[in-house]
């Protein structure tokens, strides 16, 4: 299999879809691997350590795209990325179509594979490509608020842990998954009074047996929600349905009754945010404000930690990637969790979640939904 991986050209967007240690496991396996110049500088990688794992450096983009089968990235692909994919190819990285109407429909026209790393399955129900970078952004969520916070920041001034004879900020968590447990873990670390609202039963036990009583739990309901949405200093939002949108759980209506000042951090984003007053933010411009409460909606929160980003990234995707570049679209007829990672496929959507959130027809061409 020719692999290909070219630079991330989405802004503030720094990861690399390939470290040189996973190049040269790709290689290890018979496959040739073309990385575009420079598309390993921003999380720390130069051309020499690929090229000593066993890479060649295409000058651009173009010639990655026109030479590989196989397209190894982190981010979406980006308009002038969709015009370079055909039928021919298999792309692997991730995707978020739900709340990209115009990504599917680029994807659908190139006719590619496209297969998304945030829906792929483990047996226990996981996903365990999105793991990794749930870990990372549950807690750059928590220094993100904390820098938030601050007055000259736009927020209310409040120190995130407190000092002796001040009370912490309130930091409540919607969702206990990945990104919500991480975030629970760094806040309370932090000296945060923190309240997780998740409506797993089994997981708020787990939850309470990890933190042995430092965090409060509650079943997620909406008056639960409109109750300590009033009282934070800090919602996190960390709420995913697998594929599709998130739901909107922090209403418009809900601003005018928070503290002014207070933060709202939606790291689900990528899935359209779980406040109704989301919209996606960058690095450079994280933030807006809406009714006294302040915004950070950063698309991308792993990609301030390129270097810890990658490497975690690759470490889970690698072995799939691996059956991928072995075995081409066949690997999909014996792994049924790698299957549930394909999105589109001929100009057809696979994925029922994605189907529903874009209103288009559902195909299920390995049996994965069955």
């Amino acid at each position: 299999m020719r692999v290909g991986v070219p630079r991330e050209i989405k802004p503030d967007e720094y990861r690399v879809g390939l470290t040189p240690t996973a190049v040269r496991e790709y290689v290890s396996h018979g496959h040739e691997v073309m990385v575009q110049a420079g598309a390993g500088l921003g999380a720390g990688y130069d051309d020499t350590l690929y090229v000593r794992a066993g890479a060649t450096i295409a000058p651009d983009a173009e010639t990655v795209f026109a030479a590989a089968q196989m397209i190894v990235k982190v981010k979406e692909p980006q308009p002038v990325e969709w015009a370079r994919l055909t039928k021919d190819h298999i792309l692997f990285t991730y995707l978020h179509l739900a709340p990209d109407p115009a990504q599917a429909d680029g994807l659908l026209k190139s006719g590619c594979a496209g297969i998304a790393y945030e829906t792929v399955t483990d047996p226990a129900g996981g996903l365990p490509l999105l793991a990794p970078m749930s870990e990372v952004a549950g807690r750059i969520a928590v220094f993100s608020a904390g820098e938030t916070l601050l007055k000259h920041n736009g927020g209310m001034g409040l120190l995130i842990g407190g000092v002796p004879g001040v009370p912490p900020a309130r930091v409540l968590v919607l969702g206990g998954g990945v990104v919500g447990m991480n975030a629970a873990r760094m806040a309370a670390g932090l000296g945060a009074e923190v309240v997780v609202v998740e409506r797993s039963i089994p997981r708020m036990r787990d939850l309470d047996n990890m933190f042995q009583g430092r965090v409060i739990t509650r079943y997620s309901t909406q008056d639960a929600v409109d109750e300590e949405v009033l009282k934070a200093d800090v919602v996190i939002g960390a709420v995913l349905t697998a594929g599709a949108s998130a739901p909107k759980l922090v209403k418009k209506a809900h601003l005018s009754q928070m503290k002014p000042g207070s933060v709202l951090v939606d790291v689900s984003i990528d899935q359209g945010g779980c406040f109704e007053t989301s919209r996606p933010t960058t690095h450079k411009e994280p933030t807006y404000t809406i009714d006294g409460v302040v915004h950070y909606c950063v698309a991308n929160m792993p990609g301030a930690a390129p270097r810890t980003s990658s490497e975690a990234l690759v470490h889970a995707t690698l072995p799939f990637g691996l059956q991928l570049a072995d075995r081409g679209l066949d690997a999909l007829k014996t792994n049924v969790h790698l299957a549930k990672g394909l999105n589109v496929l001929a100009g057809e959507v696979t994925h029922p979640a994605v189907a529903e959130a874009l209103g288009k027809p559902f195909k299920d061409p390995y049996g994965a939904w069955k």
